[in-house]
């Protein structure tokens, strides 16, 4: 980890499409999981993803290769607010399959061009730090118990 990037892994006991399922829905490290049900990555569009104790949060899909690649961008600093390159990072999801499994990495990047304060862009670096590991467990128990 960086001043300006997060990165962290997990291997997943299910092969890379059940997991893209997952990770194709955007937004779904932050949402409510009923909320982002039946959605799938298109790149270009755009999504807001609701948390019942974070807020709202603008989502915006940049890349998709499906069942490989997927990167978005959020504004983890300012929820609600309306996406910005000066507001957003880049939250990037690769796949690999490793035998029958799958590693899930994630790496988010751009918190140096967040213009906020120094302190604003401290704790959001801390609560993402703390938070991708939750993330990660998350995404893991969810794909290996099928509540995708």
């Amino acid at each position: 980890m960086s001043d300006d990037m997060i990165e962290r892994d997990t291997l997943i006991d299910a092969s890379v499409e059940r997991v893209w399922s997952l990770v194709s829905a955007p937004g779904f490290w932050v949402a409510d999981p009923e909320s982002i049900k039946g959605t799938t990555a298109v790149e270009g569009e755009s999504t807001v993803a609701k948390h019942p104790e974070h807020g709202e949060f603008p989502v915006t899909v940049v890349k998709v290769e499906p069942t490989n690649y997927v990167a978005y961008r959020w504004a983890p600093a300012n929820p609600g607010q309306e996406l910005t390159e000066s507001n957003s990072t880049l939250v990037e999801f690769t796949l690999s399959a490793e035998g029958d499994k799958t590693r899930l990495t994630v790496v988010e990047s751009g918190f140096a061009a967040l213009a906020v304060s120094e302190e604003v862009r401290a704790n959001t670096i801390h609560n993402l730090t703390a938070g991708w590991p939750q993330v990660l467990d998350m995404a893991k128990k969810r794909v290996e118990e099928s509540t995708v």
